[in-house]
């Protein structure tokens, strides 16, 4: 895509549009600018988990080939919450949710969330922060959860491969995996929609014994 005024224009307007149709994300005080699909988020949203769901309503717009999320959560309420508070309510919906091991645990410092312990899975990492950011009073996460991953049972890079060959959506030409180490895999190549990109690093993420996903794909228009 050419970076000039008009493609520019077109993406911010595109964005701003996604932001106010999806209906998970509340884009009233949410800024957008873009330099050709380079997009840019600012603003305030009313809970952390909207901070994510508005980079991926971003991403989902044709032409954005990456997206900074610089948006913030504004308190609920007058005062905000006390960490011990939010710590309780934080365990509790990580012990409610039977998805996520027992191994992860979480602390909470002026309304930001820790998380920290073991999983076997990736996406159970993310579902642990997608369920911590629904919590009142978290303005922010970081997750220094370690990956302990089951014992890869076949080649990774041939697992990866057969993967995507199974994907209808996925094109083996444009795409290339390798494994430096066990445990490290690369991933490069080009894609043309994000949501091409994200199943590309999820089935990544799905081969038995993988503990570090580098990802190197690019969204190319």
């Amino acid at each position: 895509m050419l970076n000039n005024p008009r493609s520019s224009a077109q993406v911010q307007a595109r964005v701003a549009a996604e932001l106010a149709w999806d209906p998970r994300v509340d884009s009233a005080d949410i800024t957008v600018t873009a330099e050709g699909g380079v997009v840019k988020l600012g603003g305030t949203v009313a809970c952390f988990r909207q901070v994510r769901q508005a980079a991926s309503a971003a991403q989902r717009v044709y032409g954005v080939t990456s997206v900074t999320n610089h948006l913030t959560v504004r308190p609920l309420i007058a005062g905000g919450h006390e960490d011990y508070e939010v710590r309780t309510a934080v365990l509790h919906v990580l012990m409610l949710n039977t998805t996520i091991p027992p191994t992860i645990s979480a602390e909470v410092d002026h309304g930001v969330v820790h998380l920290t312990g073991t999983a076997t899975w990736h996406w159970q990492r993310d579902e642990a922060e997608c369920v911590c950011g629904t919590v009142p009073g978290v303005l922010s996460l970081t997750d220094d959860v370690k990956l302990i991953p089951a014992p890869a049972e076949a080649d990774i890079q041939q697992e990866i491969l057969a993967a995507w060959r199974r994907n209808a959506r996925l094109s083996l030409d444009d795409l290339s995996v390798d494994v430096l180490h066990p445990g490290l895999v690369i991933l490069s190549g080009t894609v043309t929609t994000w949501a091409e990109h994200d199943e590309a690093v999820t089935a990544g993420w799905s081969a038995r014994g993988v503990m570090h996903v580098n990802d190197r794909i690019a969204v190319a228009y």
